[in-house]
């Protein structure tokens, strides 16, 4: 790929600290060593290291938008501030070609003492503009930040919200090449964020490259094409964003099930002398079950989905769709275990990737649980070891022309509320299916058919 083409790079990069048990060692480590070179001694560190990163690397076209996940500690922050030049790398090297607009921690850039409209005009000449070309873009500045006679005020009177709203509105005005976004559009109002992702996909058809960090996978696989995933300060995988959002979602599973390790023994037994799957304590050495690829599968095993189909009104298989039409789903599962407490559940996602839909069991059964519906409860159902079990999943087609996806998951719910769930086995792409319209009979634009009325 040709250096033009290229807005970051990343190269062998790795972060280290030197962390001290007390002001005494560093001190040594001040006086010491240095002393230890002269006389021909072997140098004795006095403190442990810790690297926070260590061998990154990867490339970001021009235009493109990047996507870092990763738990807390794994060191999405440390590498956004290596990008930005607020820290500097231990070895490797970053590139950026371009102006470079970071909306990392709020109110960073900021004076408590100045009001919001001493503040604008201190980040954005900061960032490189003119006081004339702020005088020019003000209007706009304030208009996105939407904080009213706050503007006027001192920003230390300002809540989190107020902050990101003014740095935001800041960033996005100093026409960037480059867009660095960490997690703070998480503290604004649902409609602020809605400006904000209309705002960034303005910018990204604009060709501005967009470096965007957040625990909402959801907003990472709309927003991105790429991503990486970090772990303890390492590459776990760099690939499409839907790849790596997978692989997210086993690293948070195998995490979770070797915390519940180390709280429960391998079987538990229920009071009726059934057995109950705990978690399983191969975690860490992967959790993928047979399906369609172990690459689309994980869990802690127990009961896995073997097959999910589409039906027709008439049970016939079917997976073309229309507005209005009936759409029956066949989740099949097999047992190794006997059980209960089980919820078996079903997402539905756009080609696009954007959650549609997601229902499971349970939901139904808290209904039933509540009152608020009759019939039986599947959680309390026992699920005997070697059995194999249907649960269908039946709706209304209000789905726009597109392709669909069907994950399908089963997990073990200690309560009957989503509170205390484990995954046993989900599965990406266990089937799919498509909706189309006939125009001269019915037709809605959308996602989703709302089956509005008009009235005169």
């Amino acid at each position: 790929m040709s250096s033009d083409e290229i807005s970051i790079r990343v190269e062998g990069l790795g972060k280290r600290y030197e962390i001290y048990s007390s002001p005494r060692e560093r001190l040594k480590q001040f006086i010491l060593p240095p002393i230890q070179r002269v006389i021909g001694r072997d140098v004795v560190a006095h403190y442990k290291e810790h690297w926070a990163l260590r061998d990154i690397s990867f490339e970001i076209k021009k235009g493109e938008a990047f996507g870092i996940v990763g738990r807390n500690g794994s060191g999405k922050s440390t590498l956004l501030q290596i990008i930005t030049g607020t820290l500097a790398p231990t070895v490797g090297n970053v590139t950026t070609k371009g102006r470079i607009a970071a909306l990392l921690e709020l109110g960073s850039g900021f004076n408590p003492e100045f009001s919001g409209r001493e503040n604008v005009y201190l980040n954005a000449m900061l960032l490189g503009m003119t006081r004339e070309q702020v005088d020019e873009r003000f209007d706009k500045i304030a208009a996105f930040a939407d904080i009213g006679d706050y503007l006027e005020q001192p920003v230390k009177t300002y809540s989190s919200g107020m902050l990101v709203r003014l740095a935001f509105a800041v960033q996005v005005q100093i026409d960037p090449d480059i867009l660095i976004v960490d997690e703070a559009l998480a503290v604004g109002d649902a409609l602020f964020q809605k400006r904000c992702f209309a705002r960034i996909e303005k910018l990204l058809s604009d060709g501005v490259t967009l470096l965007f960090v957040s625990h909402d996978q959801e907003s990472v696989r709309t927003l991105t094409h790429r991503a990486i995933l970090l772990r303890g300060g390492q590459e776990v995988l760099t690939g499409s964003s839907s790849e790596v959002l997978l692989s997210y979602r086993k690293l948070l599973h195998e995490e979770e099930s070797s915390y519940f390790s180390r709280l429960a023994p391998k079987q538990t037994t229920a009071s009726n002398g059934s057995k109950k799957p705990a978690a399983s304590n191969s975690a860490n050495k992967g959790t993928s079950l047979p399906g369609r690829s172990d690459n689309l599968s994980f869990g802690d095993g127990g009961i896995e989905v073997t097959a999910v189909q589409t039906f027709d009104a008439d049970g016939e298989t079917c997976a073309v769709f229309y507005p209005g039409d009936p759409v029956k789903i066949r989740v099949r599962c097999h047992s190794t275990i006997t059980t209960d407490r089980i919820n078996v559940s079903i997402r539905i996602r756009s080609r696009e990737g954007i959650k549609i839909y997601s229902w499971g069991t349970l939901n139904q059964d808290m209904q039933v649980l509540n009152g608020a519906l009759g019939g039986e409860v599947f959680w309390t159902r026992e699920i005997q070891e070697n059995e194999d079990f249907d649960v269908w999943f039946e709706c209304s087609c209000t789905l726009g022309p597109n392709l669909y996806e069907i994950q399908a998951a089963i997990s073990y719910e200690g309560k009957p509320d989503y509170t205390e769930q484990r995954i046993l086995h989900w599965k990406d792409e266990a089937a799919f299916f498509q909706t189309l319209m006939r125009q001269n009979e019915y037709a809605f634009g959308g996602m989703t058919d709302l089956r509005m009325k008009a009235m005169w």
